[in-house]
């Protein structure tokens, strides 16, 4: 009879944390209240990782030294660097509702949401899945079906673009030992595998998303668009820090160098790093290497930061 009783008041005591807590909860948490808790965690880890970068970054000295040293050219270069982000996430949204159609807003807010989730995952793995999470759930195949499709014709832009311009620094006689055989096999390779999944794309991802080869040849032109984008402000951030020493060849590795940053295994959060290094190897000094982190930051960094302003007057 004891043990009944104990049955008794146990069932009535977790009847009660039941219905005076999980039923207020389970109203109260909606499906877009959910979606918001992922939003903002989502947000707030990539602040975090972006505090932590700020707070590690041990060359600050070097890098104020060059920027006192800089002219009223050079700082007007680095200002019109600063005044292309906004284009360059503009051409981003371009190609974006390009893929899929939505408003110029929409677009923008997405993207700028994206750059956040995109530093906490490798390979920023993160950046299309973040941006299904502002759509309805019903949209969400659709939305990384074209992701990849969007990623992998950025990919291929930088990867003809710099094995276009490896070919010209090689005819020139100009490459000297930037990379190996090996690398041009294993660049070879992932290109011819890109072209691949993009010509079957649109048969293997019809249950998902309507995809023809004119919208991945518009798309991979966009790209090349954002690429040319990306090597103006590159090359405006070394001029900024007398980073430049033969004009001809330093408009070749451009391209050379965002081949190698995309095609080198790195996590976002170590991005920084990486470029620096490559930047050091391409264009020969440590004012490129801190070229390569100015620019990182940025295009990275302040759009990061410009995303709650975005939030306030999104939908």
């Amino acid at each position: 009879m004891t043990r009944k009783i104990r049955f008794t008041v146990q069932k009535y005591y977790f009847f009660c944390i039941y219905q005076n807590f999980f039923v207020p909860l389970r109203k109260i948490m909606t499906k877009r209240t959910v979606y918001h808790i992922v939003e903002w965690t989502i947000a707030l880890i990539g602040c975090a990782f972006l505090v932590y970068k700020l707070v590690t970054y041990d060359d600050y000295a070097s890098l104020g030294e060059s920027l006192r040293a800089m002219g009223v050219k050079q700082w007007s270069a680095l200002v019109l660097c600063l005044l292309l982000m906004p284009v360059n996430m503009g051409l981003e949204a371009w190609k974006w509702r390009t893929l899929i159609p939505m408003s110029w807003r929409d677009a923008h807010y997405q993207v700028y949401y994206s750059k956040l989730a995109g530093l906490i995952t490798p390979w920023r793995l993160g950046e299309y899945p973040a941006r299904g999470l502002l759509m309805e759930k019903s949209e969400w195949g659709k939305v990384l079906s074209m992701g990849a499709v969007g990623s992998a014709t950025m990919t291929a832009a930088i990867i003809l673009a710099g094995l276009g311009s490896l070919g010209i620094l090689g005819l020139l006689g100009k490459l000297g030992n930037i990379v190996d055989v090996g690398y041009y096999l294993f660049v070879g390779a992932l290109l011819l595998l890109l072209l691949l999944a993009l010509i079957f794309a649109p048969r293997l991802l019809r249950r998902w998303a309507t995809i023809s080869h004119r919208l991945i040849l518009i798309s991979t032109a966009q790209s090349f668009v954002r690429l040319a984008c990306w090597c103006v402000q590159l090359y405006l951030v070394l001029f900024a820090l007398d980073a430049i020493y033969h004009l001809p060849f330093t408009i070749y590795h451009l391209p050379i160098y965002y081949l190698l940053v995309t095609v080198t295994p790195n996590v976002p959060i170590a991005e920084a790093g990486v470029r620096g290094a490559w930047a050091i190897v391409l264009f020969g000094s440590v004012n490129a290497a801190l070229a390569g982190v100015l620019l990182w930051a940025i295009n990275t960094l302040i759009p990061c930061l410009v995303w709650p302003f975005l939030r306030k007057n999104a939908k």
